[in-house]
C-alpha cells in the first residue's frame, strides 16, 4: 500500500483480558508465547481443541493492565464463552470492547515514520497512546493502528492520511494466502497447521504446553502435515462450501471457505502440490486453479 494509505476495518473485534492471573492463564491456553509480548511486541496466536483442531485465531497486544485480544469482529462473544470455560478459579476476566474500538491498516513506511527503525513482523510502538503494530503473519499486510473510535479521526488527520477501500487489505491477503473472513467455517475442520499457523507465526513450538499441543507436535515434528488452507481462484462457474477438487479424477482438494474469498483444504503431497497448482481443475462443474502463496 502507499505510504499515505489508510484502511478501517470495522469487521475486527476486540477484547480486553485482565487481572492478576492474565498472563499465566493466556500461556497455559494459546498457540503462540506470551512472554514475547510486550509494549515493543505483539503476536498472532489462536486456540485449538485439546485435539488440536482449529478454532479460533487472533493478535494479542499488551496494554498497560493487561493484554488485548485482536481478531475477527463475529467470534469475539464465542471466544469469551470458551475463555471462560477454561477460565476456573483463576483471576482473568475478558471484556468485549469491540464498540470502543477500530482497527485501521497502514503503510510500513508510516509506521517508520510514527517512530521506530524496527520493522519486523510484530514490532511495536505506541501513537498517542494507541498501540501500533506490524503484523506479525506477514509484514507486506502492513502496520495497525487500534485507536478508540473517538480518537481514529484525529490520528488520520494527524498523520496525513488518505482513507481507501478495505477491498484492497482483502485482496492483499487473499493474494498472500491468508484468509481472514468467515474463519468459523474452519472450526474442527482442520488442524492448526493445516491452516497454517506453522508459517504465519501462529504457533510457537519451543514455549511448551497449550491445549491441543501433543497432536499440533507430533503432526510437525514426524512431518505429518500432508494438506494445507490454500487460496481458490474460479475460473468458470459457481463455488459451494465443500465442493471437492479433482486432479486427474483424483481429490486434491475440498472447498471450506466459498466466499468472499475461497480457501480450500488442499493435498500437499501424494501427489505434490507443484503437479497441479495454477492449472485449471475440476471443482464440481466449475473451474478453478490453486494457487501457491509465496511462502510455500
Amino acid at each position: 500500500m502507499e505510504k499515505n494509505e489508510v484502511i478501517t476495518l470495522e469487521d475486527r473485534g476486540f477484547i480486553q483480558v485482565k487481572g492478576p492471573e492474565a498472563k499465566d492463564f493466556l500461556q497455559n491456553i494459546v498457540t503462540g508465547n506470551i512472554e514475547k509480548v510486550t509494549n515493543d511486541s505483539t503476536i498472532f496466536s489462536s486456540i485449538l481443541t485439546p485435539q488440536g483442531k482449529y478454532l479460533f485465531e487472533f493478535f494479542i497486544l499488551r496494554l498497560k493492565d493487561g493484554y488485548l485480544l485482536e481478531c475477527e469482529k463475529k467470534s469475539t462473544s464465542e471466544i469469551i464463552k470458551l475463555l471462560n470455560f477454561y477460565k476456573l478459579r483463576s483471576k482473568v476476566d475478558f471484556i468485549d470492547i469491540s464498540e470502543k474500538y477500530v482497527a485501521a491498516v497502514i503503510s510500513i513506511e508510516k509506521f517508520k515514520e510514527i517512530g521506530n527503525s524496527n520493522v519486523s513482523k510484530g514490532s511495536s510502538v505506541s501513537y498517542r497512546d494507541d498501540p501500533v503494530y506490524i503484523d506479525p503473519r506477514n509484514d507486506k499486510l502492513g502496520a495497525k493502528i487500534i485507536s478508540k473510535l473517538e480518537n481514529i479521526h484525529l490520528a488520520i488527520k494527524k498523520l496525513n492520511l488518505k482513507i481507501s477501500d478495505k477491498k484492497k487489505y482483502y485482496n492483499k491477503s487473499f493474494e498472500l494466502g491468508i484468509p481472514q473472513i468467515n474463519l468459523n467455517k474452519l472450526q474442527e475442520k482442520i488442524f492448526g497447521v493445516e491452516n497454517n499457523l506453522d508459517e504465519l507465526n501462529g504457533i510457537d513450538f519451543k514455549k511448551g504446553c497449550y491445549v491441543g499441543q501433543e497432536n499440533i507436535s507430533r503432526i510437525k515434528l514426524r512431518n505429518k502435515l500432508r494438506r494445507r488452507i490454500l487460496p481458490i481462484q474460479k475460473i468458470t462457474g459457481e463455488i459451494s462450501e465443500n465442493d471437492i477438487i479433482k486432479y486427474k479424477d483424483s481429490e486434491v482438494g475440498k472447498i471450506l471457505i466459498d466466499k468472499p474469498y475461497v480457501f480450500a483444504l488442499v493435498k500437499i503431497v501424494e501427489p505434490n502440490l507443484k503437479e497441479f497448482t495454477n492449472t485449471e481443475l475440476m471443482c464440481g462443474k466449475s473451474k478453478v486453479k490453486i494457487l501457491k502463496p509465496e511462502w510455500i
